[in-house]
């Protein structure tokens, strides 16, 4: 008789087509000009569709809903009640009730996925090869047609020239394929080839997009999980004391390239502004709000304010899901955090550090964290680091003779 788990085995395929069709939801359908123009509804078709169809993928292959309990899935599941109350109660139309729902399917697939949460690095995998292929078409766009690739209404940056993505979305997801590539790389869970493809080509799109958010965010959030590895790795102590030593080399002789980089061509004015970004801030906080709208806020948006976006996730959650929607979103935080901190030394621990972090330093420039988006999918992968190992295999029995691993695929993997 076979056992009753052996028709499972095609499971964990399944389940990284699921994570895959989350990251292309979280793309978003507002960008660049593409070479070949896509109407925006058939984006947001497609976009929609890989979200429902990774809820029923996601249900097919957990038909009996068996879940892990999560304390970060379960407070997005409380961050849909403010959501909810604010887009009915202000009556914000069709829209911010599509976007109710749109998170709701987020995230009823993540309570579905966590049965497989167990601390490993299966879904970091699946991360980073999706948003590697999602940097693969950006590199195929800018090889088909610079132009459209580096347009100047962009000042020159990067851009998808294939599918439309903006210059912080590209310099996000190279910034956070190469944090846990390198951490990959550290904890001997892939090979070094693989690595430095993934690696170096990353390292070209992110310096073209020109997004400081996305550089900073990676050499700070990189170096706080390294420094987590430091102790028990003696690979992390000497990328950390290269790290620092070529640091300081790059100040001291590149330090004018990098202020140029850095600056991006703009005023001492605008860049102390953020960009413009400081007066959307300054308005928003100074508009008139009722207590029901100071609350629960307006009801889930496109993320902006008098036609501006807000470009904070922070003063965002504030808007369409009030104080108590703050108030979730730092519980995920701080909760994550001190999951992580609570945790001994790991790979898995060291990732999930630098996903925090990388989310943390983010949110001050960047809108996401009240609404289906890369960021709460990267949080979602944190969680899933800090998850506890799942209960101990049953000792195979002739019937399920367990199969032997070669000694090489237990250091190392293709990622």
């Amino acid at each position: 008789m076979r056992s009753a788990d052996t028709d499972t085995d095609h499971r964990p395929k399944i389940v990284g087509t699921v994570w895959g069709l989350l990251v292309l939801n979280t793309l978003g359908s507002a960008g660049a000009q593409t070479i070949v123009p896509l109407p925006r509804s058939l984006i947001q078709m497609v976009t929609m569709g890989s979200l429902v169809a990774a809820f029923a993928l996601a249900l097919l292959v957990n038909p009996r809903v068996r879940i892990r309990p999560s304390a970060y899935v379960f407070l997005l599941t409380l961050l849909l009640v403010p959501s909810l109350i604010s887009t009915v109660d202000q009556g914000a139309g069709f829209g911010a009730l599509f976007r109710c729902t749109r998170l709701a399917l987020f995230v009823g697939t993540l309570w579905l996925l966590s049965r497989w949460w167990d601390g490993s690095t299966t879904f970091v995998r699946h991360h980073i090869r999706m948003y590697f292929a999602v940097l693969g078409s950006v590199a195929a766009g800018l090889v088909i047609s610079p132009g459209a690739a580096l347009p100047d209404l962009y000042g020159g940056r990067l851009v998808g020239a294939l599918w439309p993505l903006t210059p912080p979305q590209i310099g996000q997801y190279a910034a956070v394929i190469i944090g846990l590539t390198v951490l990959l790389l550290l904890g001997r869970r892939t090979d070094r080839r693989s690595a430095a493809v993934i690696i170096a080509l990353s390292l070209v799109l992110l310096a073209l997009t020109h997004t400081r958010t996305a550089t900073l965010g990676l050499i700070i959030a990189l170096v706080l999980a390294i420094t987590s590895l430091v102790l028990t790795s003696a690979a992390a102590r000497r990328v950390f004391s290269w790290a620092v030593l070529c640091a300081a080399v790059a100040a001291v002789g590149f330090s004018s390239a990098l202020q140029a980089w850095f600056l991006r061509g703009q005023s001492q004015e605008n860049f102390a502004s953020l960009t413009g970004r400081a007066k959307v801030w300054n308005a928003l906080l100074a508009a008139p709000r009722t207590t029901t709208e100071y609350l629960f806020g307006t009801g889930l948006g496109d993320k902006s304010f008098g036609g501006l976006p807000i470009d904070n996730s922070w003063l965002a959650v504030y808007n369409e899901q009030g104080m108590t929607g703050i108030a979730l979103v730092a519980a995920i935080i701080i909760v994550l955090g001190g999951v992580a901190l609570l945790r001994p030394p790991s790979l898995s621990r060291a990732c999930a550090i630098f996903l925090i972090s990388y989310c943390a330093i983010a949110s001050y420039t960047e809108a996401g964290l009240g609404d289906a988006s890369p960021y709460l999918l990267h949080l979602a992968l944190a969680a899933s680091l800090l998850a506890a190992p799942a209960a101990a295999t049953p000792v195979p029995t002739p019937e399920t003779p367990r199969r032997r691993v070669p000694r090489w695929a237990q250091r190392s993997e293709v990622i």
